[in-house]
């Protein structure tokens, strides 16, 4: 070693220390958690031997082996890989190092190619809420919420804990660690289809009859059968009645035949309108009422500008509160005797006046 190194430094100029703060200069200096690339010289039953280029080579060992097991049954001699050290220097000189990181775009990637080939991949659950279910994907996060369950699955959620199943994977952001996951576009994918099928040929405007199956404070959901599938669509508490719904439940019941008309048709979502599917009270207002006619109604709603008279479900108006008397107070569902001052079809507005039993100077 001395011979040449003396060699080295009388061809080149060099003295001996200059050549020891070269080699030295050399060796890299590394820490902890510090990302290395480097190539794979040896893969041994426990451990795999990296060159990165150091004093000596890196190890994936022990619990670093055990976690990465699966990937690296993937990984040859000669392959590049990027680690992370764990312990710089351990005793015998080698680096111990940690393939977790590669592994997690190694799983990020699959679930994105998974993504975009609409291809399957398997996942384990590890944890269930009311708001689905966490599992593992390959070593990283992701998500099934509860209506990407199968009807199997959501009949027993906690008995999913531990069991491996497949997937499809239908969002996905690396920078925000989100993914998330469908089990039922495998498990139901026949019948996903078919309703796929189904949606297509239901056009908006259509009229169709349907079964209320769920009812919430938010509207009502109603199964429709198209050929020999059978879909279900929102109907949204506004669409329910052309008068005022204070609760789904007063308008129908759980089983109730009804029809609806199709609002909008968005990939898996159905919109759909009961009070649409039947005949517009506006329709009939001008043959129904006339200026001047007196009328019965209840008050639907007090406001500062005056108050809204609900003549029949569906038709309302208003009496200005320049047309009431001072001190005079409603309240909502109270029964009013009032004439009818204006109608206005187009806008579908009525004016109103209060037919008074005392008439004030300038009321009529």
């Amino acid at each position: 070693m001395a011979k040449s190194l003396n060699n080295e430094s009388s061809k080149k100029g060099l003295t001996m220390a200059d050549l020891l703060a070269k080699a030295k200069s050399s060796v890299r200096n590394l820490s902890l958690g510090q990302k290395v690339k480097g190539k794979i010289i040896q893969k041994l039953s426990k451990s795999l031997i990296i060159d990165i280029g150091g004093k000596a080579e890196g190890v994936v060992a022990e619990k670093a082996f055990a976690e990465a097991r699966e990937y690296i049954s993937k990984l040859k001699v000669g392959d590049e890989v990027t680690a992370t050290v764990l312990v710089p220097e351990m005793r015998d000189g080698s680096t111990l190092l940690s393939l977790r990181d590669a592994i997690s775009n190694s799983s990020w990637q699959i679930a994105e190619d998974a993504m975009k080939n609409k291809t399957e991949i398997a996942v384990i659950a590890k944890s269930v809420a009311a708001s689905g279910v966490t599992v593992d994907v390959n070593g990283i996060s992701g998500f099934v919420p509860a209506s990407q369950l199968s009807k199997e699955f959501a009949k027993d959620m906690d008995s999913v804990v531990g069991k491996v199943f497949k997937v499809k994977v239908i969002e996905i952001d690396k920078a925000k660690n989100k993914l998330v996951l469908s089990e039922k576009e495998v498990s139901e994918a026949a019948d996903i289809e078919a309703m796929k099928k189904a949606l297509s040929s239901i056009k908006e405007g259509e009229i169709l009859e349907g079964e209320v199956t769920t009812i919430a404070n938010f509207g009502v959901f109603v199964k429709v059968k198209i050929d020999k599938t059978e879909v279900e669509g929102l109907v949204h508490i506004s669409e329910l009645s052309w008068g005022k719904v204070i609760h789904p439940s007063n308008v129908v019941r759980l089983g109730d035949k009804v029809k609806v008309k199709v609002l909008s048709v968005k990939e898996d979502r159905l919109a759909l309108s009961i009070k649409n599917a039947q005949k517009d009270p506006w329709e009939d207002v001008s043959k129904k009422y006339k200026k001047d006619d007196k009328v019965v109604g209840k008050v639907a709603k007090v406001t500062d500008f005056g108050v809204f008279v609900e003549l029949e479900p569906g038709v309302e108006g208003l009496v200005h509160i320049t047309k009431i008397a001072p001190g005079k107070k409603f309240s909502v569902g109270d029964e009013v005797k009032c004439y009818i001052e204006e109608i206005d079809t187009k806008s579908k507005k009525i004016s109103l006046g209060l037919v008074l039993t005392s008439i004030p100077v300038g009321y009529k």
